[in-house]
């Protein structure tokens, strides 16, 4: 893992490795410290009630949401339609392909 990808941004899409709510994804509203990320999806886990979770138990994706992190940079605050929105758009669009991927690549190894 490259040292760029190791660094939690706000408004980055993450997936949660373990715990509770482990395979599901959220979005970092606040970078706590060096170990610590805020945590909220708009549904479970709302804005106002984010979950503190180690960036080690969390996958950091390539994707930030510009409409979550310029809400966050400009006011300070996100609403939870914008974060439901943000995972939704990332889902269909960054999951599916990797969905279509993984299949083939399980095509090929059973072969």
């Amino acid at each position: 893992m490259n040292e760029d990808d190791s660094i939690p941004l706000i408004g980055q899409v993450v997936r949660i490795m373990q715990g509770r709510e482990a395979g599901q994804y959220a979005i970092i509203i606040k970078v706590v410290d060096d170990r610590y990320v805020l945590l909220a999806d708009g549904e479970k886990r709302k804005y106002d009630r984010p979950k503190k979770k180690n960036i080690s138990h969390i996958e950091l994706t390539g994707h930030i949401s510009p409409e979550v992190q310029n809400s966050l940079l400009e006011t300070g605050r996100v609403t939870n339609g914008k974060l439901r929105y943000a995972i939704a758009k990332f889902a269909d669009e960054v999951v599916t392909d990797l969905k279509k991927g993984d299949q083939h690549d399980g095509e090929r190894r059973c072969n």
